[in-house]
């Protein structure tokens, strides 16, 4: 999310000096991570701001699930900045560790949220954090936002998550899909664990998502997965594609889409050097003190050589799978 969007959402208070430190609201020792709260006088990002084809909504800004790819980094030093908070942690550190809580979301969503000027466009929940991340447990920000929808009829919803706590809250996903088109994105890169723990520090297990998956479709919900970041090298063979499209199937998903890898400053910072690590074609081939530096930036675009394989490949896949 470009940051001038994210800085137009907040609402510093006129009594905390610049500089000072963000409210407290809980600290996890055994996590090593802290809740602040942020507060924030519009919660709804327009496509205009994002350069995405739809409004979205976070109700937390940093996550703890630490995926080295997440390209939402850059967004929890932004908002710090603009509350003036001093820097204690590096921003990739500080984007896992001290988890920004929107308390007023629900709220601030029931004022400002006007049907008509969505534009028939979907609202998606979760773009960049995820919604259901373990500081839901103890806030409850999604859940209060579910229930504020319940105020509409008729708009496109979309929820995306990693996280099995979205069975929490089925009652209430029923009710919403009663009243609106729903769609639940259960995000799910790999049916390898090993390679997720290396990639994503914190993230609940596949086999945990794929059951979230299975006893959302149960219920009744339009659910499916969200095959993202597709890793190229990494997770984009043929048997590992075929392997979530399988499981997908298995726990029921109405539909399977996928996204491409992107990576911002931070994000590159954080995911390059559990690249050669990770990466199945050269596991421990080199250092994560000399992974490689990104590529200088082109002004046009370039194919890798094995990217139209790929793209054989993968149509095949999808041609078996439908």
């Amino acid at each position: 999310m470009p940051h001038h969007d994210q800085l137009a959402l907040l609402d510093p208070p006129a009594n905390r000096r610049a500089g000072a430190p963000l409210p407290v609201l809980e600290e996890r020792a055994s996590r090593g991570a802290s809740f602040h709260e942020v507060p924030v006088k519009a919660i709804l990002n327009s496509p205009a701001t994002t350069g995405m084809g739809f409004w979205s909504l976070n109700p937390y800004v940093g996550c703890e699930f630490g995926c080295t790819y997440c390209y939402a980094r850059e967004t929890h030093k932004w908002v710090t900045e603009k509350a003036g908070v001093k820097a204690v942690l590096p921003p990739w550190a500080a984007f896992e560790k001290q988890i920004l809580v929107k308390t007023s979301a629900a709220h601030v969503l029931t004022r400002t949220l006007f049907p008509a000027r969505l534009a028939g466009a979907s609202l998606v929940i979760g773009t960049a954090t995820d919604p259901y991340q373990p500081a839901e447990r103890r806030f409850r920000l999604t859940r209060q936002i579910l229930e504020a929808l319940l105020g509409w009829r008729g708009l496109s919803l979309g929820l995306i998550t990693k996280s099995p706590l979205i069975l929490r809250d089925v009652d209430l996903l029923t009710q919403l899909a009663e009243r609106h088109e729903l769609s639940i994105n259960i995000s799910l890169a790999s049916t390898d664990a090993g390679l997720l723990r290396r990639l994503e520090a914190r993230s609940p297990a596949p086999h945990a998502r794929l059951r979230a998956l299975k006893g959302l479709t149960d219920a009744g919900l339009h659910a499916g997965l969200l095959i993202a970041p597709i890793l190229p090298g990494i997770s984009d063979s043929r048997a590992q594609l075929a392997a979530l499209f399988q499981a997908g199937k298995d726990a029921g998903a109405r539909y399977a889409v996928g996204a491409a890898l992107r990576l911002g400053p931070a994000a590159r910072t954080r995911f390059l050097p559990t690249w050669p690590r990770s990466s199945p074609s050269s596991p421990g081939a080199t250092p994560a003190a000399t992974a490689p530096a990104p590529a200088p930036a082109r002004t046009t675009p370039r194919r890798s050589p094995g990217a139209s394989g790929r793209c054989r490949r993968n149509s095949a896949i999808l041609r078996r799978w439908g």
